[in-house]
This record gives structure tokens, sequence and C-alpha cells, in this order.
């Protein structure tokens, strides 16, 4: 009888000395996979959610988180502008809910960068605000999209972007762009 109590608690103790191991390995395991995963991971399982996005230069943009590329997310504000916001500038992302989703990881998802989005602006030929990191603020339109600068031809935001109307034309390098807010709501 001994002996089956003593057998019996030796298979008891190895099979909680498994569980701990199982546990420990778990949780590795985890920590391993969250280590892998990037801020654009956390974002698109929040696309449709309220957020509050922290900008450098910029403080506190509000809105529904829209989409997530490469290296910008979009935002709709309350007032139905859209927000193309550079990653690089986010300090600090609220609201996130518990889903994370990671993003395809391919050739065409990484041209589908700031740059092309930027394009998108240009070929709408929209009147935006350009947020920079400092806190400084251009305002036209978009006219071209360089290997790393934005040309926006200066205007007035209530008048379109005619000869007559524009005061001057200003490149703005990539690296200061924090985010670029459409003055009205995109047609459609």
């Amino acid at each position: 009888m001994r002996w089956e109590q003593l057998f019996a608690d030796l298979a008891a103790q190895a099979e909680a000395g498994e569980a701990r191991e199982e546990e420990a390995e778990a949780g590795s395991r985890a920590r391993a996979e969250h280590g892998r995963l990037q801020l654009a991971d956390r974002l698109r399982g929040a696309v449709g959610a309220p957020v509050v996005v922290g900008c450098r230069g910029v403080g506190d943009l509000h809105g529904r988180l829209a989409d997530v590329g490469a290296d910008w997310l979009l935002l709709v504000d309350d007032q139905q502008r859209e927000v193309l916001v550079a990653t690089v500038a986010v300090r600090t992302v609220a609201g996130l809910t518990g889903a994370t989703v990671a993003g395809p990881d391919g050739v065409v998802a990484r041209r589908l960068d700031l740059r092309r989005a930027l394009r998108g602006l240009a070929r709408d030929r929209a009147p935006v605000q350009v947020l920079l990191d400092d806190g400084a603020v251009v305002r036209g339109t978009v006219d071209r999209v360089g290997a790393d600068f934005v040309e926006v031809a200066e205007h007035a935001a209530d008048l379109p972007r005619r000869a007559g109307a524009v005061t001057g034309v200003r490149a703005v390098a990539l690296a200061a762009v924090a985010a670029v807010r459409r003055l009205a709501p995109p047609a459609g």
C-alpha cells in the first residue's frame, strides 16, 4: 500500500511539473509572438473603432480608424474629413480594441506607402492641411510627390487650386510630415 501511495504521489508531482512547464512554455511563446507584432498589426485590429492618435508636433487627432498601410494610418474625423497620419509621427494610440491583425507582408503591401497615399491626394486635387512634426501647418493642394518630399501649392483653403490663387509652392520633406488633413469630406 505504501508503494502505491508513493507511486501515486510521484505521478501527481510529475503531472504538476509538466503542467508548470507547459504554462511557462505557453507564456514564453505568447511573449515571443507579441514581440514580433508591429504597431500596424495592433492598429489593424481596431479598424472601424474610434481612436485618439497622439502625434509629434500635432497633438491628439481624434477619429474613426478607417485603414492602416505600410507606414500610414487613415482617420475619419467627426466632420467626415480624412486625416492621413504618418506612422513615424505617432507617439500614442488610445481606444485600441483587444484584437490584433497581422498584416500583409509582401511587395504589394510595401508599395502602398505614404508616398502612394499622397499621390492619391494629388490626383484628387483636394485642398489639404499638411501638419508638420514641429507644429507648423502648410495649406494648399498637393501638386506632386517625390522620393522624399511632397510639393504643396499654397493657396487659401476656400479657393480651388488655380494659378491666380496660388501664393507659392513649398516642398516639404516627407520626414517632417506628421499628418495630412483633407479640408473637405471626399466627394462620393
